[in-house]
């Protein structure tokens, strides 16, 4: 497993990846939980495999403080947290460690998230919760140059939800924090295309290409080689001097 993760990786770089995530315990829809000990036995080695081959950046996906302390001790450059810290213990754990770490938002928990979410207004309570989360974390001593955020695509929200947040989501640039966005492959991109995972391809460039254009700063992907295309011309897009 780890020599096919290893492959995986350096095929990822190849195509151009910036940063690449490592996470040790599923967070889809319906997924059981992890052990604390079970996810450093699967995140640590791997990430310094990777920081002993390759030189890029290591996000560590994990909610646990355990895990956020073995994966930066084993190399990891960045956290990404689908719990925004609300852990024991998490809080204080980035604040130590001193690395930056990405806020998502998620309503309920992985197991029984999508069963029926609500919203008075999905846009404007997410950022509510991501604005509070960010105070949370400067309260708790951590830098606000250290933070990102991410409203969670398909984490506790309908697929109208999901087509709102990212509609509006330039409405998140309001936090002053570099924007993550995780559309790539999943059931929103699946539910209007009546397609299965591996067919998502085009539908989830043309989301990552939305998102880019409504401001989003980092772009979580698969396709790592066809999504690079699509920043380069969206980027060379937004890049155009009008008055030139």
């Amino acid at each position: 497993m780890p020599a096919l993760a290893l492959a995986h990786v350096e095929q990822m770089v190849k195509d151009g990846a910036d940063i690449i995530d490592v996470g040790g315990e599923s967070t889809r829809p319906g997924a059981v939980s992890v052990s604390e000990q079970d996810e450093v036995e699967r995140v640590a080695p791997l990430v310094e495999a990777i920081r002993e081959r390759f030189d890029v950046p290591i996000s560590v996906d994990t909610s646990k403080p355990a895990v956020m302390r073995a994966a930066v001790a084993a190399g990891a450059d960045m956290l990404n947290d689908v719990r925004a810290l609300r852990e024991q213990g998490a809080l204080e754990a980035v604040a130590e460690l001193g690395v930056p770490v990405c806020l998502m938002h998620m309503q309920g928990k992985p197991r029984s998230m999508q069963c029926a979410p609500r919203y008075d207004d999905v846009t404007t309570d997410v950022l509510r919760f991501l604005s509070q989360r960010v105070n949370a974390c400067q309260a708790a001593g951590i830098a606000r140059d250290k933070l990102l955020v991410d409203p969670g695509f398909g984490f506790g929200k309908s697929l109208t939800h999901n087509f709102t947040l990212l509609k509006e989501l330039n409405c998140f640039k309001s936090l002053g924090l570099p924007l993550l966005v995780g559309v790539s492959r999943k059931s929103m991109i699946g539910s209007i295309l009546d397609k299965p995972v591996e067919q998502r391809l085009y539908g989830s460039i043309a989301a990552a290409s939305l998102a880019l254009w409504q401001g989003a700063n980092i772009i979580r992907v698969h396709d790592v080689a066809a999504t690079r295309d699509v920043v380069k011309v969206c980027q060379a897009v937004m890049d155009v001097d009008s008055k030139d």
